[in-house]
């Protein structure tokens, strides 16, 4: 009976140890930023925006400028506050378009049927981030050899806002 109770202490212990053991790899498994990149980019830079009508949105546009990209990497997505989003040529330069909280619109249909919700908006912000940046780094996300690889750029550029005008009223 002894001996049976001390085979499975050790079995909880080593069970124990397992579960601690995999808890930490889980924590290295978050992903990984390259040091240097096989493309060069110029100043990268960022401008919140508001629409000039109620409930018309808002957002923040980075823009990455490419200045060469011998390897042809594929720019995949940004990562920047709290949000991620794909990253789309723009004639020279990429772009990451963000939308944001401020000035959305509110409605919201809560129902049983799945099409009546068709015009509800999921929330913006991750929810699980998985990197940690100051208000003014980004991380980009490209795929290269196709491996998917992370670059942190740090001190964004931050351009004046752009506040759209509202609509003309209408005339008589």
């Amino acid at each position: 009976m002894a001996n049976s109770m001390l085979t499975q202490k050790q079995f909880l212990g080593s069970v124990l140890i397992t579960v601690i053991l995999l808890s930490f790899t889980h924590c290295s498994s978050a992903q990984k930023t390259q040091d240097q990149a096989s493309f060069e980019l110029g100043p990268v830079s960022y401008q919140k925006w508001v629409a000039g009508v109620q409930g018309g949105g808002s957002g923040i546009n980075v823009f990455i400028p490419v200045i060469s990209n011998k390897n042809k990497v594929i720019f995949d997505s940004l990562y920047f506050r709290g949000y991620q989003t794909k990253i789309e040529k723009n004639n020279l330069e990429y772009v990451a378009y963000i939308k944001t909280e401020l000035n959305r619109r509110k409605d919201l249909i809560m129902s049983n049927k799945t099409y009546e919700e068709f015009g509800n908006v999921a929330p913006l912000k991750e929810t699980d981030f998985p990197f940690s940046l100051a208000d003014n780094e980004c991380v980009i996300s490209y795929i290269e050899n196709k491996t998917i690889k992370y670059l942190k750029i740090p001190n964004l550029l931050e351009k004046p806002k752009e506040e759209y005008p509202s609509t003309p009223p209408k005339q008589p």
